[in-house]
């Protein structure tokens, strides 16, 4: 737009954001304390701005105005006018332009100065400080979209969360790589939607994609200053914009296009989101969006010193979703991305932040009671990463019924046992099975339990059993982030080696933390890459590593490519048995008067693990029993579900140990379905009672074979 606009409606205060009609845009704003709001428009290129409307309307707190000569691709900011009083936890500096809240499309990238401060950087309190410069010019600038899109017969896969396998991925770091991707394409929505990329998850066994933060974030100031970036996200500034820097087109219809192309290859597509905190840090922090729109109600500050943001993210600041309509932003937000962007599901960034209404994590806050009888959400996949940093935030096993949650106990646990730590069979038992220790009380399912044991944050599993400590020297601080408390183990050398035995312990480790995991009851989760061996060098907190440490690596060595097939065939596995997805958790008793029991754990000895062997410190090698024939399990149609009868032998001690095979069945035998000590091959059939050679520092999976 060239001319200046000179018509100027009155507008409607919903809905918030710029909204096109087919005839014009309507603007709403929402700021309680502002005083005076200016929308400002741009010149196509965003760098001249050409025109400032004053919005005179103000219906409920909600400033608006209708342009019906405005069209989609305007490029707009705001200048919102009001006290500069930190003390008070107000900071409008109408100097800075503001991106909208409730942008859909945002376009540019911050170029830093101190123009973007509120306050004169370098003045000893910045409360009593005022800066004047305007900063527009180094500001994205928001953009109106046409939501235009046709979608067809689009469905939603409806993954059943038992049959869940989710693939944790980096927009840009799983394709960047990619050989058999057009170069222009690599990094980007379009380039998820590519054959090679569809094949590839289609052939694993994917059945939910769970893609790092998508919404537009920013790049910090002294990251860029030191030549890194925040690569992977958690710095959100819009959330209703995919970010441009994973679009090939710069339209957002190819974040629609990648969605509608895992759908019709049925797959879902949930979105890691990050509604605690914003980009905007600390009181000492920039004015780009929130701040200058309205501070003291966008943000939660320090009851006795409103100069100060509560932070109990680790990163400066934390929404104030106690506040009506800074919640209802949110929930606006889920919503469109699941009504106009077709998305199945979320996956909440420290989750338990959301739940705080006054400073103790309340369950049943109002986040969560909105969520539970929302038409829209209620339906969707809600995952919860169920920590902050503040007090009693720590909530495994806390959310409400329908949530599924990170289970870092699962972890932890499945790390030390393969790790060779003692005293850990009882944990390990539990988590196993689905951790109903966390789960059953409150009525939830084994699949409430998200198991991982390797996520973006942390190390890759190939270096998880290859180094002992991190090596971050690569992120400039000195080695000094990232945890320390990595339950890893080298296998005997730091890092790579030429070492056969080394290498092949190291293959056999990452076969049975695999195994482990979609062995396991629970929703299984695989970081993208390794399937393949990723590895970023040590490196355990690469959240500014935009470059060959973070990205996926496509070419792939022999042993890529066995432990690929590996991963390959133990979803598979999972896939064709029900016993390993179960809905319920185990009963150990026998069903409906069969005498069959759904589970027996088992002692190397035969014999069935009485209440004080699980205390045992130096026991490293059990087996467990599962009925597949006592499921007690329905399918949708009520049918019964059966399946085979399986033992799973597991020892994370060094040496080879005789396990004797349960007599379970006269004249049976067990097939060897999986040995993690064979590779690709098995050790064949045995008879009841026989021993069965179990490799130190391996998993065994073995079928039951009933005598004709």
């Amino acid at each position: 737009m060239s001319q200046p606009i000179t018509a100027v409606w009155p507008g409607a205060p919903f809905p918030r954001g710029a909204t096109w009609d087919g005839e014009g845009v309507n603007f709403a704003l929402f700021s309680e304390n502002a005083t005076r709001v200016e929308l400002c428009i741009f010149d196509p290129s965003g760098r001249r701005e050409l025109q400032r409307i004053e919005l005179r309307e103000r219906t409920d707190l909600i400033w608006h105005c209708y342009l019906p000569e405005a069209r989609p691709g305007l490029l707009y900011g705001y200048r919102v006018h009001g006290p500069y009083d930190p003390a008070n936890g107000h900071r409008f500096n109408p100097n800075k332009l503001l991106l909208e809240p409730y942008a859909k499309d945002i376009v540019g990238q911050i170029k830093w100065s101190d123009a973007h401060f509120g306050y004169k950087i370098g003045s000893r309190r910045e409360d009593l400080s005022f800066d004047r410069r305007d900063n527009a010019a180094g500001m994205p600038k928001c953009r109106v979209i046409d939501p235009a899109f046709t979608w067809g017969e689009d469905k939603a896969p409806n993954i059943p969360w038992s049959d869940m396998v989710v693939y944790e991925m980096h927009v840009r770091g799983f394709t960047k790589k990619h050989p058999g991707i057009p170069a222009p394409l690599r990094g980007t929505y379009a380039g998820l939607a590519t054959a090679p990329v569809i094949d590839h998850l289609k052939r694993l066994g994917v059945t939910s994609v769970e893609l790092m933060p998508v919404h537009a974030f920013v790049d910090d100031r002294h990251l860029l200053e030191r030549g890194l970036a925040n690569y992977w996200g958690y710095n959100s500034l819009g959330f209703f914009a995919p970010d441009h820097r994973f679009s090939a087109s710069g339209v957002v219809s190819e974040f629609k296009t990648m969605v509608k192309t895992f759908h019709s290859n049925g797959m879902e597509v949930i979105l890691d989101v990050v509604y605690n905190h914003t980009a905007e840090g600390n009181h000492l922090g920039p004015t780009l969006s929130f701040r200058g729109v309205d501070n003291a109600t966008y943000y939660r500050l320090v009851g006795d010193d409103r100069r100060y943001n509560m932070d109990y993210t680790g990163c400066g600041n934390t929404l104030n979703l106690r506040h009506p309509r800074v919640l209802q932003m949110i929930m606006d937000s889920l919503r469109y991305w699941v009504l106009e962007m077709h998305v199945d599901g979320f996956r909440f960034d420290l989750a338990s932040a959301l739940a705080r209404e006054l400073h103790a994590v309340n369950r049943l806050g109002a986040f969560f009671d909105i969520l539970v009888q929302d038409p829209v959400l209620s339906q969707v996949k809600l995952i919860a990463e169920p920590w902050d940093l503040g007090e009693g935030g720590y909530q495994v096993g806390n959310f409400p019924a329908g949530w599924g949650e990170w289970n870092d106990q699962y972890r932890d646990t499945m790390r030390a046992y393969w790790k060779g730590d003692g005293g850990l069979i009882g944990d390990f038992a539990r988590r196993l099975t689905g951790s109903s220790d966390f789960y059953d009380h409150s009525g939830r399912k084994p699949y409430a339990s998200v198991n991982f044991v390797n996520a973006h944050d942390g190390y890759t599993l190939h270096d998880l059993v290859s180094y002992n400590g991190k090596h971050n020297e690569a992120n400039g601080e000195d080695n000094r982030d990232g945890t320390d408390n990595n339950n890893s183990w080298n296998c005997g050398a730091e890092g790579p080696t030429e070492d056969a035995e080394i290498n092949a312990l190291r293959a056999r480790q990452k076969r049975n933390l695999l195994a482990t995991v979609f062995f396991s009851q629970g929703v299984p989760m695989l970081v993208a890459g390794d399937e393949m061996g990723r590895t970023q060098n040590g490196n355990n907190n690469a959240y500014c590593q935009d470059n060959e440490i973070s990205w996926v690596n496509w070419e792939l060595s022999a042993a890529d490519r066995e432990f690929l097939e590996f991963t390959q065939r133990v979803i598979a596995l999972r896939r064709e048995h029900p016993v390993f997805r179960r809905r319920n958790f185990f009963q150990g008793r026998a069903i409906h008067g069969t005498g069959i029991k759904d589970i027996h754990w088992f002692k190397p000895d035969g014999h069935e693990m009485n209440d004080e062997e699980w205390a045992h410190d130096f026991a490293r090698c059990l087996g467990v029993y599962l009925g597949g024939e006592a499921m007690n399990e329905q399918d949708r149609r009520g049918q019964p579900i059966r399946d085979d009868n399986f033992l799973l032998l597991f020892n994370s001690h060094h040496e080879t140990i005789p396990f004797r095979l349960p007599l379970l069945c006269e004249g049976g035998e067990w097939q060897c379905v999986l040995d993690t000590h064979l590779g690709e091959e098995t050790n064949g059939a045995f008879p009841d009672g026989a021993d069965y050679p179990l490799a130190g520092r391996s998993l065994a999976l073995l079928v039951q074979r009933r005598p004709s």
